[in-house]
């Protein structure tokens, strides 16, 4: 008989953990902007920024860490020039491809 597994017991998953590189930073953002799911974008930068660091991104995008928080939380909806200083912190740029 197996063993009965508590959903509680189980660790929470964090996928700013699994984020190690500007690579897998990149591809997760293009899965997200290719859903069309422009809230989702938010809260993709934000998960993100936790990967490589809140206070380090914030910095380098020229934000508050408070202000980055409140700017990539789940719905929000920042400014273009947010999300553009957050994926150059981050390494990554925005593209535009013709749809094929």
């Amino acid at each position: 008989m197996s063993k009965k597994i508590n959903v509680s017991d189980l660790p929470e998953f964090d996928l700013a953990q699994q984020l190690k590189s500007e690579a897998d930073i990149a591809a997760y953002i293009t899965m997200v902007i290719e859903d069309g799911d422009a809230a989702e974008l938010a809260h993709t930068l934000g998960v993100a920024a936790r990967a490589r660091g809140m206070t380090e991104i914030a910095q380098a995008a020229g934000l508050t860490r408070e202000a980055l928080y409140r700017a990539l939380r789940p719905g929000a909806h920042p400014r273009f020039d947010t999300i553009s200083r957050v994926c150059v912190a981050l390494g990554v740029r925005l593209v535009a491809q013709p749809l094929r």
